[in-house]
């Protein structure tokens, strides 16, 4: 569960004006990609029949859903076409509308307007590539604005590059931040932070951590580590593992999600890149298999674009185009 302070304009359910024209032409390729070659098979037949199910099967498959995702939609589809309450291609439409907003739906979202309940240890987990560094910086910025206290521990010590891009993003964000040299024990870095956060009376504590492929192993074991010393300092922590995916990678990002899922005790997500691919798809298929709430999407570069995840502005940023038609129901 997440908590966190809000401003007054978010505690009003106010926006940010374009938010959702923002995240529209965010996903333009992904919506290409998924809905614009959904709505292709339904215009070209006329009648629910085995070619168009079998032809939307593969483009669901296309677009990265993933094998159980396009089941779940495809099984969903066949069996109220036996109950006779799918008959045309807009009903068809509708169902897989329904059924991708119910696959983002976990049971484990954030509570809206929350207040924080002590300090707050967040763990940022992920391989090196995915934008795991500047997502950190964009999320201390992020709830620094919704008038949090702030700290960064940088407990990505073997690149030293790293180390040196969160302290940009510290200081443009406002949060304190804790770091050591290159090559230092991260699990020290981790401790020395939790001390300076505790002495600081800092709200949430953000720790960005390595994540180096080539020795997989001796990384999960270094964050289950890490996951005993927070434990240890801050009861409860860490309150969340929030794991960066690159939406470029496809169905790779699926099976980054696997390893994490087994030592970390990942309880959020948070997809990056998300302007710059078609492949934003796989979202719906890593929540379906494991479960796992998206938390976080990021959409640019700039500071302000990493927005919080909401699955009903999510789906609708994709089917803008296509007004809702209310799912049919299985005759009684």
């Amino acid at each position: 569960m997440m908590f966190f302070r809000r401003s007054a304009q978010q505690d009003t359910g106010a926006k940010k004006p374009g938010l959702f024209a923002r995240l529209k032409s965010a996903l333009g390729a992904t919506k290409d990609n998924l809905v614009a070659r959904i709505e292709t098979v339904l215009s070209t037949h006329p009648a629910v029949d085995d070619a168009l199910l079998e032809e939307l099967e593969g483009v669901l498959l296309g677009a990265d859903l993933g094998v159980r995702a396009t089941s779940r939609i495809m099984d969903d589809i066949r069996d109220l076409r036996k109950k006779q309450a799918v008959k045309t291609p807009e009903d068809v439409r509708a169902v897989i509308r329904q059924q991708l907003l119910a696959m983002l739906d976990t049971g484990k979202g954030a509570t809206p307007g929350a207040a924080p309940v002590g300090q707050q240890v967040w763990m940022v987990v992920g391989v090196n590539g995915t934008g795991k560094t500047t997502t950190v910086g964009k999320l201390a910025a992020r709830l620094s604005q919704e008038g949090n206290k702030i700290l960064i521990c940088a407990a990505d010590t073997f690149r030293a590059a790293a180390i040196e891009q969160l302290a940009v993003w510290a200081e443009r964000s406002g949060a304190d931040m804790v770091k050591s040299k290159s090559g230092a024990d991260p699990s020290a870095v981790l401790h020395d932070a939790l001390s300076a956060a505790a002495s600081r009376g800092s709200d949430i504590v953000i720790i960005d951590t390595a994540g180096r492929l080539h020795t997989r192993s001796n990384l999960m074991q270094e964050l289950e580590k890490m996951r005993r010393v927070a434990g240890r300092k801050v009861s409860g922590a860490p309150h969340e593992i929030l794991l960066v995916i690159d939406a470029t990678t496809g169905q790779n990002g699926l099976a980054q999600a696997r390893e994490f899922m087994k030592t970390t005790g990942v309880t959020g997500l948070i997809v990056t890149k998300l302007d710059g691919t078609a492949k934003g798809g796989v979202l719906f298929g890593i929540v379906q298999e494991l479960k796992i709430p998206v938390r976080f999407i990021g959409i640019g570069e700039a500071i302000d674009d990493l927005l919080e995840f909401t699955p009903e502005d999510f789906v609708d940023s994709l089917f803008s185009e296509s007004p809702p038609h209310p799912a049919p129901a299985a005759p009684l």
